[in-house]
């Protein structure tokens, strides 16, 4: 089992860290917390639903907060896997070979190329329809609403090159987990609405807004912290992790709700470091002074590459 080697082989540093906070987490829901995993990066890309899948049909995470890559590339990577071109010696490429690979219609994650027909255009033919659709109704959803109204209508089944309990997408579409996807603009799908609404085929305020998630999260949160509350679990920095966060000093010192629970655990995966005014990078203890933590708090840093150690924390929750 590979919780059973972590124990016997994880026994100082960054390994430690990994078993400290998976104990930690575990025993959070064991006293029936919640736990909201955030994702940033190229997660999707690296395939991490080949375990994150399971620990959402397993009720070992209950709120995401991600990039509006993670949203479509693990969709992408479900309907055009075989499509895929890994370039193990991404290193070495120059300027002339990353040309190549955009002539020949690959977009370049590290060292896995995403091909733009199989993938992009595939999402998009479907999604047109779903946007168009809800705007002639008159209805308006959060992106990753739109993604799940897509996946759950069942068009993108005869595409499927994975096997799909590894979409960890298509397993939050059938839980209907709620997701944040803060800049979502920021994402090829996003360009996509975008470049549609410049055309005039789309009106922007189809797709609800940033705000509007920070409103619906607040809303989630003052009805879901009660008890053991609720646990923050972050791969990687930037936005993904930066928004959700916010929601309780927030709701703290804007809404002026004093009572409001602080975040009762926190882990983060990353290789960031702390000088510089790295924001990714900054320890827990920071974000006691924005009112984020408290100093009770369980937290943890596990200072390595994501891609290596969220799957086996995963794998330690989940008791594989």
């Amino acid at each position: 089992m590979i919780k059973e080697f972590i124990k016997e082989h994880y026994k100082h540093f960054n390994a430690a860290a990994l078993i400290d906070a998976s104990e930690a987490y575990v025993q959070h829901l064991d006293e029936g917390g919640k736990m909201m995993i955030t994702l940033a990066g190229a997660m999707s890309t690296a395939e991490l639903g080949k375990s994150l899948a399971e620990m959402i049909r397993q009720d070992k995470v209950h709120i995401i907060s991600c990039t509006g890559a993670n949203l479509e590339e693990d969709i992408m990577n479900l309907v055009a896997h075989s499509h895929y071109k890994r370039v193990p010696n991404y290193r070495d490429l120059n300027p002339q070979d990353e040309w190549d690979l955009l002539e020949n219609h690959y977009n370049r994650v590290t060292d896995t190329c995403i091909p733009e027909e199989e993938a992009f255009r595939r999402l998009q033919k479907h999604l047109i329809k779903v946007w168009s659709d809800a705007e002639k109704a008159g209805e308006r959803y959060f992106p990753h609403e739109f993604m799940y109204k897509m996946l759950l209508s069942g068009v993108l089944e005869e595409h499927y090159e994975i096997d799909p309990k590894n979409s960890w997408m298509l397993a939050a579409a059938e839980k209907n987990i709620p997701i944040i996807c803060p800049g979502w603009e920021d994402s090829t799908m996003g360009n996509i609405f975008a470049s549609y609404c410049i055309k005039g085929q789309l009106k922007a305020s189809t797709t609800k807004s940033g705000i509007e998630y920070m409103m619906w999260l607040a809303d989630w949160y003052v009805k879901n912290s009660a008890g053991k509350g609720i646990g923050f679990f972050q791969i990687g920095g930037g936005i993904a992790g930066d928004f959700p966060i916010c929601v309780v000093p927030m709701l703290y010192q804007d809404m002026e709700m004093e009572e409001i629970p602080f975040w009762s655990y926190f882990c983060q995966i990353s290789d960031s470091t702390t000088s510089y005014g790295s924001y990714s990078g900054a320890v827990p203890n920071e974000k006691i002074t924005w009112g984020k933590l408290d100093i009770h708090t369980p937290k943890f840093v596990v200072e390595s590459d994501a891609t290596i150690v969220a799957p086996l924390m995963f794998a330690y929750v989940l008791g594989w």
